[in-house]
C-alpha cells in the first residue's frame, strides 16, 4: 500500500482538539510548547481551554493547525514506520506538509505562518470579505453565478474541494448576491462560512506580495518527501520555486480535486489525513470512492490508521 498524507488547514480545528493523543504520547505537547515559545502565549492551552472563539480567529488558526498537523505526524512516524509517497496540504496544511517532508523548518514554519495570517487578516477589514460553501452545482455553474454577481465586488471561486462543493470568496456584498445566484441555479445548499478573511481570491494579492519577502528570508531544501502544490496539483521542485507558490497561493484556488488525482495518478493507493477533524477525508472519498482513506484525528483514528 502506497501512502498519500494530507494535512487540513483553517476549519478543522475544534476546541479540546488531540487531547487524547497528547495523553497517550508527550512529543504531543512538546511540539506545542515548542511553537508557544516562538508565538508568546500558551498555544495548547488556548486550544484545550478556549475560548473557542479565540481559536477561530485567523491569526490563532493557522499556527495552531500548523502545530496540530506536525504533532500527528510525529505519532504516525514513531508508530507506524511507514513513510508516505506524496504529500499534499489544503491551504495552510501545505505549510505542514512541507515541514513533514523535511522542507521547512518547525520553528521556521511557525514564524512563516503566523506572519501569513497577521497580513492575510490585515489585507481585508473585517465585515469586509466573506467566503461561501456552494453545493451542489457544477464547478462552471458556480463561476458563473460568480461573474453574475461581479457588480456588487469581488466573487470568485477559490476552493474546487470536490465535485459539487465549491468554496466562493470575495466582499461580503458579492457573496451575498453569488449565494442568491447559485440558489437561483439550482444549489442544494449555500452557506455562508465563518470567516472573514477571504482567503484565496484576488484580495489577497497584496497580502501574498508581502509574504514573499517574508519567505526569501527563511531556508527551504527539496523536500525528502514528494509534495504536490494545491495551486496547481504538481510537486514541488527546488527552494525558489517553493517560495513562488507559496506567495501566490493565498490569492489562488485551492485545486484540491486536482491534487488528489494528481498524487493517485503517480502511485499512491491511499489517503491518510494527518491532523484534526476529518474535513479532507471526506472530500477525498468524494473524489475518488474506490481509494481507502483514514485519519489520524485521534488516538482511535490513529489506531485505525495502523490497523489499515
Amino acid at each position: 500500500m502506497t501512502i498519500a498524507m494530507v494535512f487540513p488547514g483553517q476549519g478543522s480545528q475544534s476546541q479540546g482538539m488531540q487531547a487524547d493523543l497528547a495523553a497517550a504520547y508527550d512529543k504531543v505537547q512538546q511540539t506545542y510548547a515548542e511553537a508557544s515559545e516562538i508565538l508568546g502565549y500558551d498555544l495548547w492551552r488556548l486550544v484545550q481551554d478556549g475560548p473557542s472563539e479565540r481559536l477561530a480567529e485567523t491569526v490563532v488558526t493557522q499556527p495552531a493547525m500548523l502545530t496540530a498537523g506536525y504533532a500527528a505526524w510525529l505519532v504516525w512516524q514513531q508508530e507506524a514506520g511507514t513513510t508516505p509517497s506524496h504529500m499534499a496540504g489544503h491551504s495552510l496544511g501545505e505549510y505542514t506538509a512541507l515541514v513533514c517532508a523535511g522542507s521547512l523548518g518547525f520553528a521556521d514554519a511557525v514564524r512563516l505562518v503566523k506572519r501569513r495570517s497577521e497580513l492575510m487578516q490585515a489585507a481585508v477589514p473585517a465585515g469586509v470579505g466573506a467566503m461561501a460553501a456552494i453545493i451542489g452545482l457544477d464547478d462552471d455553474d458556480v463561476r458563473a453565478a460568480c461573474a453574475n454577481a461581479a457588480t456588487a465586488g469581488v466573487a470568485e471561486a477559490v476552493n474546487f474541494n470536490s465535485p459539487g462543493q465549491v468554496v466562493i470568496a470575495g466582499h461580503k456584498d458579492a457573496i451575498d448576491h453569488a449565494i442568491s445566484c447559485a440558489e437561483e441555479a439550482g444549489a442544494r445548499r449555500a452557506i455562508l462560512l465563518p470567516v472573514s478573511v477571504p482567503s484565496h481570491s484576488s484580495l489577497m494579492i497584496e497580502a501574498g506580495e508581502k509574504l514573499a519577502a517574508e519567505l526569501a528570508s527563511v531556508e527551504f531544501v527539496v523536500p525528502d518527501i514528494t509534495v504536490v502544490n494545491a495551486t496547481d496539483a504538481t510537486p514541488y521542485t527546488d527552494a525558489d520555486d517553493i517560495r513562488l507558490r507559496l506567495s501566490r497561493q493565498v490569492h489562488k484556488p485551492v485545486q484540491w480535486v486536482a491534487t488528489i488525482h494528481a498524487m493517485l495518478e503517480a502511485g499512491a493507493t491511499s489517503i491518510v489525513e494527518c491532523g484534526p477533524g476529518k474535513v479532507l477525508a471526506g472530500l477525498s472519498r468524494r473524489i475518488h470512492r474506490a481509494t481507502p482513506v483514514a485519519t489520524i484525528d485521534s488516538l482511535d483514528g490513529l489506531r485505525k490508521a495502523l490497523q489499515a
